[in-house]
């Protein structure tokens, strides 16, 4: 009968056989044997992604899994697969001395039994038995090192752990899930957990392959993220820190009970303050540190709500100014100026402060009676002045006034005038106070006159005055007078109305509260220098002065 082998090569021999062999052979089965038992092999599975199988050597020492110790070795670039025969049934010593980070699969050659395989980068060690526990689908069991078994309990005391891997949690003392952990392929970012020294805290820190790397920290549902400290510091101590929303949400800082919210810099050192109050219709209180300003930056600021008025005050008895914060004007309007009068506060030397109303609307003011009118828009304005309230001078004088009925009718205009000779100069005087509101500039006036005869003719009348101040002494002279030329219209008693004259300057240096006096003369001499002639019989005539200012502006017209 021939011998048989077992699955790791050892002969039996028949009865009988081998007859001056024997001893050849059973020292051979010894070899066989001892490697099996304590032997050390190298198996170099070089290369890229393949299978490698160990085979059995019949009778003959050498066969690499027939050792206790296989070192697996070479560079590989590509997945390992190193397979075994389906009968055998050992335990192994593998350790993984290959180079390039990618797996070591050890298995049975066929069947679906279970296998061990080093993971990419791991290059370790394990003791792991072929079981042959079945002849179709036998298992690779991997075997705990020392005393560390897959179901007992033990405690590591002084053990350090290089690189450990852990399965998808972690437990606490009672077997409940303290920490779970998920695996991501080709992961090359990590957490980095690093304790401190005396004063300071210990450290959570993202990092990894990656140069600028997130720490995300997300909570279950609604849930929510609590940091307990009494500070929480955002930020680096070399840069700028932003508090955001994650995408598109709104944020929302709030505090999480009956509290007041403050914000500040620097920990409320040399900082202004925003303090939103925790109370039915409570105040958010903008405050700056020392003599600082609350600068609200924005194109448009909106105050109040939607239902009811705003009202901007300043704080206790404090003036509220409302100015621009450059060389700009001022404008003050109503419903973002759409249908809305303005008042515009110019920004410039003497500059203007001009109401404009919306549309036909007027400018309109209350007096302490809180009677409401409008407002009179500053011009140039008028002052009458009627022949009843002129004089004629003692030297060069016109006629005393005089009364004049066009027709014995009372229902007809009777006339008080002036009567000034035709060839001659005449004048007359009247003096005025002007009103507050006048900026003691220049004047002009234009006179109301008729004639008593059908001639065309032209009449020149010409306007000159001296302002006099309280203790001034009366007797001055008149400053340079200005004159207004019109022809008649050749109707007898027809209203003539002269051109506004040109503007007259007032001796005298006129001040607010001055008295001034005006010479008002029909002017022949200057007539016959400019070519001027008429022969009106004689000229009646009404004077009437205007008078008006734009406010601290404008000229005024008599």
């Amino acid at each position: 009968m021939a011998s048989t082998y077992t699955p790791l090569g050892v002969e039996l021999q028949a009865t009988g056989e081998n007859a001056g062999t024997w001893g050849t052979k059973t020292n051979t089965n010894l070899q066989i044997i001892e490697q099996i038992s304590g032997g050390y092999t190298t198996q170099s599975i070089a290369g890229g992604a393949q299978t490698t199988a160990l085979s059995v050597s019949d009778g003959s020492t050498g066969a690499t899994l027939s050792h206790r110790m296989i070192e697996f070795t070479g560079t590989i670039t590509g997945n390992q697969i190193v397979t075994i025969p389906i009968d055998v049934q050992t335990f192994y010593f593998l350790r993984n001395s290959t180079s390039g980070s990618y797996t070591v699969q050890f298995k049975y050659a066929s069947g679906s039994g279970d296998s061990f395989t080093f993971a990419a980068g791991d290059k370790g060690d394990a003791l792991v038995f072929a079981t042959a526990n079945d002849g179709t689908n036998p298992d690779i069991d991997t075997l705990p090192a020392g005393d560390v078994t897959l179901t007992g309990t033990q405690t590591l005391t002084n053990k350090t752990l290089t690189s450990p891997k852990i399965g998808t949690s972690i437990l606490d003392t009672n077997g409940n899930e303290l920490a779970l952990l998920t695996a991501t392929s080709s992961a090359v970012n990590e957490f980095t957990i690093a304790n401190a020294a005396t004063g300071a805290g210990p450290t959570l820190s993202s990092t990894g392959g990656d140069s600028n790397i997130d720490i995300n920290i997300t909570p279950k549902g609604t849930g929510d993220v609590v940091l307990a400290g009494d500070t929480v510091k955002v930020g680096d101590s070399g840069a700028a820190a932003t508090l955001t929303s994650n995408g598109a949400g709104t944020l929302t800082v709030t505090t999480g009970g009956a509290a007041d919210l403050v914000l500040s810099t620097n920990s409320g050192t040399d900082s202004g303050t925003i303090t939103i109050t925790d109370a039915a219709n409570g105040n958010i209180s903008l405050v700056p540190n020392g003599t600082g300003d609350v600068v609200l930056s924005a194109d448009t600021v909106t105050v109040g709500d939607d239902g009811a008025a705003a009202v901007l005050t300043s704080q206790g008895a404090g003036t509220l100014t409302v100015t621009t914060g450059g060389a700009a004007d001022l404008i003050l309007s109503t419903n973002s100026g759409t249908n809305s009068g303005t008042i515009t506060i110019t920004d410039a030397a003497n500059g203007d402060i001009t109401l404009a109303p919306n549309g036909t609307g007027v400018v309109k003011g209350v007096d302490g009676g809180d009677n409401t009118a409008a407002i009179k828009i500053a011009g140039k304005e008028t002052i009458w002045v009627p022949a009843v309230a002129m004089y004629p001078s003692d030297t060069g004088g016109c006629a005393d006034i005089e009364g004049t009925e066009l027709a014995s009718d009372i229902n007809r205009p009777f006339l008080k005038v002036l009567a000034f000779d035709k060839d001659s100069d005449e004048a007359a005087q009247f003096a005025v106070a002007f009103p507050k509101s006048w900026n003691e500039g220049t004047i002009t006036f234009q006179p109301y006159f008729t004639a008593n005869t059908t001639n065309t003719g032209t009449a020149l009348f010409k306007l000159k005055g001296i302002a006099i101040s309280d203790n001034d002494a009366i007797n001055q002279d008149f400053g340079t007078a200005q004159g207004t030329a019109k022809a008649h219209s050749g109707t007898a008693y027809d209203l003539d109305v002269g051109a506004e004259s040109s503007a007259i300057t007032i001796a005298g240096s006129p001040a607010a509260g001055d008295q001034v006096f005006f010479q008002i003369f029909r002017s022949m001499t200057d007539f016959k220098k400019i070519g001027i002639y008429h022969n009106p019989d004689f000229y009646r005539w009404r004077w009437r002065r205007r008078i008006c200012r734009r406010w601290r502006r404008r000229s005024w017209r008599i």
